[in-house]
């Protein structure tokens, strides 16, 4: 899929066909727009570069800071005052993190510095970034695991130079911007140098080297230059008094001169950074199309876990670029911990937690298990440093900053991974600090009270105790793991038997609606509470706006009146926004595959697009982009049980690459799925040639099948109406066997 990808997909506000059928009465109140950005990144890496307009949330693009409806705009068109490294991807509201270490090819005095310059002649790649700056300078960057190589193009100038801001960091919007604390910065030798800075209690370090002889390398401070200066160092620095500072290498260029950068990261000191970007780029000097050519490879590699066949190239440029952004989050940095000494797995920026569990951590388990583990050994270290498993976690120390949102989050990761039964966890150390977890914060409420609010927390608390449960049977501690599955029946106070929906209560981004129909253990059990099938689909039907009249967007700046009345349509928020993710496949336990089909073809269909606009809401961390690889295979992963739900897929055949066996998804009497257009219905399906009557299987089958045929028509079947996908309340005989 490497050559269908656009990175500049979702670095635009949301410019979509206006939605035809179902899909025209959704509302969409989060920001319209993807929040990407189209910078040089490597599959998980540590390292993004990206050009730096200073705009909201990632440092690129045109919008300012926006929490609903389309964003305003802070510029008309593209344009960068240099290139920033550690960018965030389609997450919204984390503002001031990241964008450090900014360079900026210039032709004129040190005062331009901070100039924004037009971004013409734009190019993206995965792995790879080019344009040239108004100023006439061409610039390309790419990215290693740890590293970033640079290449600038100059014109012929006499006081050409290659300016490193080591002071700046976030956005450049109010209340944004990142001070660091500390900074030490020292020239080393002809064209090296190394510099660190504490930002967010984080040492970052950086081993620099600039390919260009004979060019004067200085330190500057306060736009000054320093000359015979070797070392700058600040052990106090205070927000108010703050000064820029950093270094500059300066000279005279020829016409279409190029000069390298090439800069290694780490967390953990100057000399680590020195060996990383040994590792990634070699000794050699001019190393820019050696590491942009490994780079490439890697994503190639990445992206050709999974090939899709479509006539239409639309749908295979969306479908690629949305597997490249589940793909690069989160940043995963070996042996890098800033918090803990011992070498291991590290990761940050997962961010968000609630985003990303339940489609795009199932993808990384599902196609790179081995990062999955790497994860959790990650997240198990940060707890036992830190104090709990985070909801969401930076390149920042301190507290998790995100409770409000959601609890016990990860027991749902952890429990799909101990029933893959991969290796390289310690299960006894993991169950530790899994049962810790469930009774801090929001988990003490549900313990003395039985019920947490917002009221969502408390079904997050009743899935983690299932989910440890499982957990908890694996290391054969089978109290506990009774004790956890008693815990887990909490789910029921959260509930309104006369209504059939959660109690009322707050919630985070979203109404009772939005949170009610999430996949829990006992679905049999939750629709009975609603009063049976017909009622719980007379409730889904409802929301997902059957039989609705279309609804009006919000605009620019909406009113709080346009958002309550928005609100108070109760609505599907149609992928704009992550509660209702699972919410079709919500269908499938109560007998209506049917309708899941319907609801999830208009959301591919109307929804993601080619070109900047092409997103309904942000990314989020290839959540969303997740959600769409997920929905055009037909697979749905129900995370935390191991267990994936099928339904009719966007495209006529697919291949996985699985780490055993590849899977293939075929069909016969496939319609493409339009705007509009008719919907297909699975018929029947075979498993290896053999009838699957069930509408779901388990991980443990989808890591063995080789073949899964789909055929489908134009009207819904008997497929799928008869066994529901398993809930704990089920008779042992209830269950489908295996495929």
């Amino acid at each position: 899929m490497y050559e269908h990808v656009d990175p500049f997909i979702g670095t635009g506000a949301t410019d979509l066909p206006t939605p035809k059928g179902l899909a025209s009465t959704w509302w969409w109140p989060k920001p319209q727009v993807g929040n990407t950005h189209p910078g040089a990144m490597h599959p998980f890496g540590m390292v993004s570069a990206c050009p730096y307009s200073g705009a909201y949330p990632t440092g690129y693009g045109l919008y300012d800071f926006n929490t609903e409806g389309v964003p305003d705009l802070l510029y008309d068109r593209p344009v960068a005052s240099g290139f920033t490294h550690f960018q965030q991807s389609g997450t919204g509201a984390i503002r001031k993190y990241y964008n450090y270490f900014q360079l900026t090819p210039m032709l004129g005095p040190l005062d331009d510095l901070g100039t924004t310059w037009d971004l013409l002649e734009e190019v993206a790649e995965p792995g790879y970034y080019a344009a040239t700056l108004g100023s006439g300078v061409h610039c390309e960057v790419t990215v290693g695991p740890k590293s970033a190589v640079h290449r600038y193009t100059f014109p012929a100038n006499d006081a050409a130079r290659i300016v490193i801001d080591a002071s700046t960091g976030g956005l450049a919007i109010p209340h944004s911007r990142t001070v660091p604390l500390k900074a030490h910065l020292a020239m080393l030798e002809p064209g090296v140098a190394q510099g660190e800075i504490h930002v967010e209690g984080v040492p970052l370090a950086v081993h620099l080297e600039v390919d260009a002889p004979g060019w004067r390398q200085l330190l500057w401070y306060d736009r000054r230059l320093m000359p015979g200066g070797t070392r700058l160092d600040f052990d106090y620095i205070r927000p108010t008094t703050l000064r820029p500072f950093g270094l500059m290498f300066m000279g005279p260029s020829r016409a279409e001169q190029t000069v390298e950068v090439r800069l290694g990261f780490s967390l953990r000191g100057c000399e680590t950074a020195r060996d990383n970007l040994r590792a990634d780029v070699g000794r050699t000097q001019t190393t820019f199309a050696g590491r942009r050519d490994r780079t490439a490879a890697s994503w190639r590699d990445h992206l050709g876990k999974v090939e899709i066949k479509t006539e239409s190239d639309d749908q295979a440029t969306v479908f690629g670029t949305a597997l490249y952004h589940s793909l690069v989050k989160p940043c995963f940095a070996p042996d890098e911990s800033p918090s803990w000494t011992t070498e291991g797995p590290y990761a940050f920026d997962i961010c968000t937690m609630w985003d990303i569990y339940r489609t795009q951590l199932p993808l990384m388990t599902t196609l790179f298990p081995q990062r999955s583990v790497a994860l959790a050994g990650a997240l198990l270290s940060i707890c036992e440093q830190e104090g709990n498993l985070p909801i969401g976690y930076r390149m920042a120390k301190g507290a998790d900053r995100f409770s409000r949102q959601g609890s016990a989050l990860a027991h749902t990761f952890f429990a799909d991974l101990c029933q893959l039964d991969l290796p390289g966890i310690d299960w006894d150390w993991a169950m530790v600090h899994l049962e810790m977890d469930l009774r801090r914060t929001y988990g003490e409420d549900y313990l003395v009270h039985g019920v947490a609010h917002p009221i969502s927390h408390t079904l997050d608390l009743a899935y983690a105790y299932h989910c440890t449960a499982a957990i908890a049977h694996k290391v054969r501690d089978r109290p506990l793991a009774q004790q956890m599955r008693d815990l887990a029946q909490g789910w029921r106070a959260a509930y309104d038997p006369g209504t059939g929906l959660l109690r009322d209560s707050t919630f985070y981004e979203g109404g009772r609606w939005n949170y009610s129909f999430r996949l829990l253990h006992d679905m049999r059990a939750r629709i009975a509470l609603a009063g049976g099938d017909d009622a719980f689909v007379g409730l889904l039907d409802r929301f997902f706006g059957y039989d609705a009249a279309p609804v009006t967007q919000p605009g620019v700046a909406p009113s709080v009146a346009e958002m309550d009345a928005g609100y108070g349509l109760c609505r599907f928020e149609g992928l704009n926004n992550e509660p209702d993710y699972e919410a079709p496949w919500s269908y499938h336990y109560a007998g209506r595959p049917d309708r899941t089909a319907e609801v999830v073809h208009a959301a591919i269909a109307n929804q993601f697009g080619t070109g900047r606009g092409g997103l309904p809401g942000n990314d989020d961390s290839g959540g969303l982009s997740a959600w769409y690889v997920w929905a055009t295979l037909g697979l749905f992963p129900v995370a935390g049980q191991n267990l994936f739900l099928v339904s009719a897929p966007a495209v006529a055949e697919s291949t996985t690459r699985l780490p055993d066996r590849d899977l293939s998804i075929t069909t016969t009497g496939f319609e493409p799925v339009e705007a509009g257009g008719p919907v297909s219905y699975v018929q029947s399906i075979t498993v290896d040639g053999k009838t699957l009557e069930r509408p779901w299987i388990s991980g443990r089958e989808l890591r063995h099948i080789r073949n899964l045929h789909i055929e489908l028509g134009p009207q819904p079947s008997g497929w799928g109406t008869r066994i529901r996908p398993p809930s704990t309340s089920d008779p042992p005989h209830a269950i489908g066997g295996e495929a």
